[in-house]
């Protein structure tokens, strides 16, 4: 098994929050069959990489489907009379987790901004320690665009033989190898253009988490591409 663990989304909370800023829905007037259907397509996706997929996921795709029963029903009245919405608890989380997001990310700029001081007496800053910042490397890249890809990657691969038998042995270090070597070739790569002649699901996810721990380690950046569900993979001089 090859697993990695992918911190872009916190949990669901902030996917959703994701779907409504990048669909610029309205926080209070959720349409819950779309956002049910893009929040369940992400977790199969992530099942196929073998992400670690909380059980807090489950659990709001499990909520977000209930809501949506509820919302082809018959509407309640609470003892006022006024409609209930089904929607209104999630609503209710939704802005306080956006409350609590805004305030955090905050505290993370004065924090870095901070960082850019180097008070009298401090002669222990190393700038070789200086944490790798994915925000730069990830340029206008967030997962659900890797996602895209990833489906795209999959669904494009060629057939492959059903009569013949193999046992595919590959490995994250071999596949960091392929993209390095890669990346050798040509200063840059488009995504779809490294997969396309993988016709094995195994070697296409193996490769696909290798470019992670790549960008993790800042050896490697990704940024947009003009092709739709595609992205290009580029070296660093200094990676």
């Amino acid at each position: 098994m090859y697993k990695i663990k992918l911190q872009h989304f916190e949990g669901p909370l902030d996917l959703l929050l994701f779907f409504i800023k990048r669909d610029e829905l309205d926080i209070c007037d959720i349409p819950i069959s779309k956002i049910t259907k893009d929040f369940i397509e992400y977790i199969k996706i992530l099942e196929q990489l073998d992400l670690e997929v909380a059980g807090d996921f489950i659990l709001m795709a499990a909520t977000l489907m209930q809501i949506k029963v509820k919302m082809l029903l018959p509407k309640e009245v609470d003892d006022s009379g006024d409609e209930i919405d089904p929607r209104a608890d999630l609503v209710k989380a939704l802005l306080e987790y956006k409350r609590y997001k805004e305030m955090s990310e905050e505290f993370s700029y004065l924090e870095s901004s901070m960082r850019n001081y180097q008070f009298r007496g401090n002669n222990d800053y190393d700038e070789k320690e200086k944490p790798i910042d994915l925000d730069v490397l990830l340029k206008n890249i967030t997962l659900y665009d890797l996602i895209k890809a990833f489906k795209k990657a999959i669904l494009d691969r060629p057939a492959e033989p059903f009569h013949e038998i193999k046992k595919w042995n590959v490995t994250i270090d071999e596949q960091i190898e392929y993209i390095t070597n890669k990346l050798e070739e040509k200063r840059q790569i488009s995504f779809i253009e490294l997969m396309k002649d993988m016709a094995n699901k195994i070697r296409i996810v193996v490769t696909f988490i290798a470019m992670l721990e790549l960008v993790k380690a800042g050896k490697i950046g990704l940024r947009e591409s003009n092709t739709f569900n595609d992205f290009i993979i580029y070296g660093l001089a200094n990676g």
